[in-house]
């Protein structure tokens, strides 16, 4: 199937499942994963009418970000782990960085961002399952409290929400509990009306699982392989 008819299947998975949970599908956000593909499929994504895009690598990204920079209305979003060394480039490439995790980054980036006058969003990362190889802070850590405690300071950025990668099960609907808990968190902290921080996005859910994670009260979906097919191997 083409990329175009790809897209067209995700979009009608997406709109049942915001069926299923008593939400308009307007109210999801579909971002194409990018990681490793070309600009020429970025610009297949873009020209079947996609406009937000996921990236995993800084490195990556900055490689190939001049051959699509042409595509008006297309978002760019660091989702993998950046190091703090890397804020800088990122501010300068991504509007948003969905993977904060830890007050030091939010500090980088909040510098960087003021010093290139730009204003940038963020997403606070949750390592919700607890796992050692993943990054994110842990639901109920010092480290979440004080980033988001910190945000008032850091006024070069806009802490929108939290986003998650739950530990992979075969079964989609082992993920189910991992993203009640988060969106419990998100509810949690929205509750506390604390300064400085929204929390209108909630973004999780990958090709596998955005189904359960949209009935689980997801606002941003990352999909890649089921819009562009397995990923090369690196």
């Amino acid at each position: 199937m083409s990329i175009r008819e790809n897209i067209a299947g995700v979009r009608e998975r997406v709109e049942a499942a915001a069926l299923r949970s008593g939400r308009p599908s307007g109210d999801i956000a579909l971002m194409a994963v990018t990681k490793t593909h070309p600009p020429e499929i970025i610009r297949e994504a873009y020209g079947a009418g996609l406009r937000l895009f996921g990236e995993n690598r800084v490195q990556e990204f900055a490689g190939k970000a001049g051959a699509i920079a042409d595509l008006a209305g297309a978002e760019w979003h660091m989702i993998g782990h950046l190091q703090t060394n890397k804020a800088a480039k990122a501010v300068e490439l991504f509007g948003a960085v969905d993977s904060v995790d830890s007050v030091k980054l939010a500090e980088k980036l909040d510098a960087a961002a003021r010093e290139q006058g730009k204003k940038l969003s963020i997403l606070i990362e949750i390592n919700v399952g607890g796992e050692a190889a993943k990054s994110g802070v842990a639901p109920d850590s010092r480290e979440l409290e004080d980033l988001l405690l910190a945000a008032p300071r850091l006024d070069a950025l806009e802490f929108r929400g939290l986003m998650t990668v739950p530990p992979f099960t075969d079964d989609p609907d082992g993920a189910r509990s991992y993203f009640r808990k988060v969106r419990q968190l998100r509810e949690a902290i929205a509750a506390r009306k604390l300064v400085a921080v929204q929390m209108d996005t909630l973004s999780m859910g990958m090709s596998h699982d955005f189904e359960v994670a949209i009935e689980e009260g997801s606002t941003c979906v990352r999909v890649g392989t089921a819009i562009f097919g397995e990923r090369a191997k690196r």
